[in-house]
């Protein structure tokens, strides 16, 4: 396999048509990280379409193979060098196999990655995603071409629709791309651009589109969703309250959302109308200390965001709340960390997503030299999740005994019962009812658990 590595550039000839094969190929494609990725493996598969791909369960039946990938932490870019050796055995078999990495970890590596993976085709950053069928054909034109894509459009107007081959009940809808907080610990400024929002326009449309397939409820997605400007002016808070009044879509979900833009405008609307706008919340902290947040570069206080905390619940008594906490943190000290033990007794996140630190590249936290030790992160993750573990179980009970709305999202053939999610985003698995997916119903709760509950099928609504 040739060594030599070309840079990309997309087409500009009106006229490209992508290979088209006769017979149907298979494309595998793994992913890792955020609900962002999810949805570009969807668009990337979608893309694929149009050449006769079709998505397999198995690497060893497919054609083309594609790794989704994530560089927040460090785990998940061993985890591409790890499995793109598993595919370099793979072939040595099937000397026509395409192996790809895409995300973060593509655009954060680029050549690098080529460099260093002889068994790599192509190199594939986010903001080159719709380039895909263009790759794919000219490696099936020269397949001795390795090709690197990587090339941020922060200049262009983020103009897309969403692709997603069966949307089903719920489905993900990307507002914003890139991020332009730099908090010290983040790589994604890096990997995914500056921050850039779809015009409002063209979200009503995308929605509208999705609620003629079928579907009934979208989770808005972003680094920093509620950072969303339009072209005409309309602010986040003005965004839900639009699709909530322009579109027939049942239920609006967001994530991940930044608390220096949590303002109390976006929480009234979600109060308005909270007959469309799910009372869940993903609020990620990171820290209980202000110190450590000023390091973190996050644009708030302990104080701040337990201000935002209060009026959450002033104007949504019924909300549920998660967070995202790093613990460790270069400098972080014991009564720091103590900081964010007290938060958890103070704000009822029923779920968190905790992590230890870990460096990244380009990052200013990576270059300070007061990082903690393995043990000593490992420590206080350890203490946090088990005092989190207590919380969890009490503030489960007030679910027991209750009635609740849920959207079924599927059946599990095996066990027999229903699953689908209420507006707390409490995935709910219940007996009774027929023919139920897509449908509005009643559940009693009859047993709760912090991640799950348990219940039996009431009515339709």
């Amino acid at each position: 396999m040739s060594q030599e590595i070309t840079r990309f550039k997309e087409s500009k000839d009106q006229l490209f048509q992508p290979v088209k094969f006769e017979e149907p190929r298979g494309v595998f494609v793994s992913t890792y990280g955020c609900q962002m990725n999810v949805n570009d493996s969807d668009r990337m598969i979608s893309l694929l379409e149009m050449l006769n791909y079709t998505p397999v369960q198995q690497p060893k039946d497919a054609a083309l193979i594609i790794i989704n990938s994530c560089s927040v932490r460090e785990k998940p870019v061993h985890k591409v060098h790890s499995e793109v050796g598993r595919y370099r055995k793979l072939k040595l078999t099937k000397p026509d196999l395409l192996v790809g990495v895409a995300g973060c970890v593509a655009q954060q590596e680029k050549d690098q990655l080529l460099k260093d993976l002889p068994a790599i085709d192509f190199v594939l950053g986010p903001d080159n995603i719709d380039s895909l069928p263009e790759i794919v054909s000219k490696l099936h034109k020269a397949p001795e071409e390795r090709l690197s894509a990587a090339r941020f459009k922060h200049q262009e107007a983020y103009h897309v629709q969403t692709l997603v081959q069966n949307p089903g009940v719920s489905t993900f809808v990307n507002i914003t791309k890139g991020c332009d907080n730099f908090c010290t610990f983040c790589v994604v400024p890096y990997t995914r651009g500056r921050e850039r929002s779809r015009p409002y326009k063209q979200l009503v449309e995308d929605i509208n589109k999705l609620t003629s397939r079928g579907v009934k409820e979208v989770t808005l997605l972003g680094q920093n969703v509620n950072s969303y400007t339009s072209d005409c002016g309309v602010n986040f808070a003005n965004l839900l309250k639009g699709l909530c009044e322009d579109t027939d879509i049942k239920r609006i979900r967001y994530s991940t959302s930044h608390p220096k833009d949590f303002t109390e405008e976006l929480i009234k609307i979600s109060a308005d109308y909270r007959d469309k706008i799910c009372e869940f919340i993903h609020l990620p902290v990171q820290s209980g200390n202000t110190e450590i947040l000023a390091k973190m570069n996050r644009g708030y206080s302990r104080e701040d965001y337990l201000e935002k905390v209060d009026k959450i619940f002033d104007y949504l008594p019924g909300a549920s709340l998660s967070t995202d906490i790093i613990v460790g943190f270069p400098g972080e000290t014991e009564q720091q960390f103590n900081d964010t033990l007290s938060l958890i007794d103070r704000v009822p996140y029923e779920s968190i997503y905790a992590f230890k630190y870990s460096p990244r590249p380009f990052t200013k936290a990576a270059k300070w030299e007061d990082h903690l030790s393995e043990e000593e992160k490992s420590d206080r993750l350890h203490r946090l999740f088990e005092k989190h573990k207590i919380i969890a179980h009490k503030l489960c009970e007030k679910y027991d005994d209750q009635e609740f709305e849920v959207l079924v999202e599927k059946r599990d053939e095996d066990r027999g019962n229903w699953s689908g999610r209420t507006t707390h985003n409490k995935v709910v698995n219940f007996v009774g009812g027929e023919n139920l997916v897509g449908k509005f119903v009643k559940v009693k709760i009859l047993k709760a658990f912090p991640l799950t509950l348990r219940g039996e099928f009431v009515s339709e609504y």
